[in-house]
């Protein structure tokens, strides 16, 4: 697994975006959430509801045992005394309350227990009606508290309304208990469920970062089986994948594959072209040396030009097919330009020509070293043609996979004006020199090809100075 695969949470906490293992992330942990924060309400609530329960079975049966003891004569409506002690004991937390409703709708108190200490239960607005509606059925509510009382208690409230013998009027029979200490309980209860399901979230979430990390790390190793193929460090993939991942891989070494027999084939091609021009070429160009005249001169000077094109793009093509495709070689940057730094200093002898050269010894082009001698003799040849004695190269690497090599000369150096029109086919701002014009030009063509650039400026030896930005090979 690579540092980015494993950099650790860091990473993933910020918006999905267009990473796959971050979206995965985000959308297991979002239901994680939910699931867990719906189970958590519905726990709480459920207790809650079934503590209710349990009150409204206590009250229902407190009412039981009020309407038992309750008895209808001439007189009036009397309740016996009902031998539960908080009943009897002041603001105890258990009250009971029986009364009538009016013809204006309302419950007028007829009788109450010891413990409701001259109050009276708490009579919600629409409980009248709501009696009238439920034939006999147990209504159940919450009351705030006990008004005026010394201290307040939130209540649990039971109210069911009876037909007594004796009496054509139903009677309304009301209980009513402290429902603090269920509250309490309520809250201790979801606390520890918030607690666990907090802990049970984030053991899921880890579980579920570890889980896409796994899994997801064939992918990875692909993605980096595919970087080295790019890089020139591996010409196929070769690890053995996933069912799921294994097909992609299989096509990635198809497409491979195919690209490098297209590439073949257009090296073939264009080799068949060249070598089927050269022959005539060649011909002619002896022909024309054993002839004297106009024509013949004509003859070997257009001739000698269409073998540099030629040649051109040969090259050309070979380095944009190469390049294109992103199978180069490793090629050493020092041993390239100690090569040519030699064979210069001895073709250029006459003239005494120093060449002064540096590169790290890790420094590597990523492409054929024919295309690097071919880029970098254009130009130090260039320079060894220009210069008064001396010429300096340098190379290194400036980050980002590339490399800058920089040849310099101590010659007469070149117009500002006239530096672009140097690196046109053909261009020779000084007829009187051999060549063909092709130099620059062919140095132009192969960087391009290779996704770098060349740019000419002036040198602080006072000549030229050529700046070449390449793909560098990883050390």
């Amino acid at each position: 697994m690579t540092d980015e695969a494993g950099a650790g949470w860091g990473r993933y906490i910020g918006r999905p975006g267009r990473s796959l293992t971050r979206r995965l992330i985000w959308l297991a942990s979002a239901w994680i959430v939910v699931a867990l924060a719906a189970t958590g309400w519905i726990l709480t609530t459920q207790y809650q509801e079934s503590a209710f329960r349990r009150l409204g079975d206590m009250l229902g049966d407190t009412i039981d045992e009020v309407v038992i003891a309750t008895s209808v004569t001439p007189e009036g409506v009397t309740v016996a005394e009902i031998k539960d002690a908080p009943t009897l004991r002041g603001l105890s937390g258990k009250y009971w309350m029986v009364g009538e409703i009016t013809t204006g709708g309302q419950v007028r108190m007829i009788a109450r227990s010891p413990s409701l200490a001259g109050e009276t239960l708490f009579i919600a607005p629409e409980l009248p009606a709501r009696l009238e509606g439920s034939d006999g059925a147990l209504i159940t509510y919450n009351d705030p508290g006990i008004l005026d009382a010394p201290q307040r208690q939130p209540l649990r409230i039971a109210a069911s309304l009876k037909t007594l013998p004796g009496r054509a009027q139903p009677l309304v029979f009301m209980a009513g208990i402290d429902r603090s200490d269920i509250e309490a309980d309520t809250r201790e209860f979801a606390t520890y469920v918030w607690i666990a399901l907090l802990a049970l979230g984030v053991g899921l979430v880890i579980a579920v970062f570890l889980q896409v990390q796994v899994g997801l790390r064939p992918l990875f190793g692909l993605r980096n089986e595919i970087a080295n193929v790019r890089k020139g460090r591996a010409a196929r993939i070769e690890q053995a994948y996933p069912i799921e991942i294994q097909p992609l891989a299989q096509q990635v070494n198809r497409l491979l594959d195919h690209n490098q027999e297209v590439v073949d084939r257009q090296r073939t091609h264009v080799g068949n072209l060249a070598h089927a021009l050269k022959t005539p070429l060649s011909v002619m160009l002896a022909e024309a040396e054993g002839q004297t005249g106009p024509l013949a001169d004509i003859v070997r000077r257009q001739t000698e030009i269409m073998k540099g094109q030629v040649d051109h793009h040969l090259r050309r093509a070979r380095a944009a097919a190469r390049a294109a495709h992103g199978l180069g070689e490793r090629t050493p940057v020092g041993e390239v330009v100690d090569e040519l730094a030699v064979m210069l200093e001895r073709v250029f002898q006459s003239k005494d020509v120093e060449i002064d050269w540096r590169a790290p010894d890790d420094l590597a082009f990523l492409g054929e070293r024919q295309d690097l001698q071919e880029i970098l003799g254009n130009l130090m040849e260039n320079a060894c043609k220009w210069s008064t004695r001396r010429v300096r190269v340098s190379a290194g690497a400036s980050g980002l996979g590339q490399m800058i090599a920089v040849v310099e000369d101590d010659g007469p150096g070149l117009p500002e004006d006239q530096r672009a029109a140097v690196l046109q086919r053909g261009t020779r701002l000084d007829e009187d020199a051999p060549g063909s014009g092709l130099g620059l030009s062919i140095v132009e063509d192969l960087t391009r090809a290779y996704g770098g650039r060349l740019t000419l400026a002036a040198s602080d030896l006072g000549g030229l100075k050529a700046m070449l930005e390449l793909p560098a090979a990883e050390a």
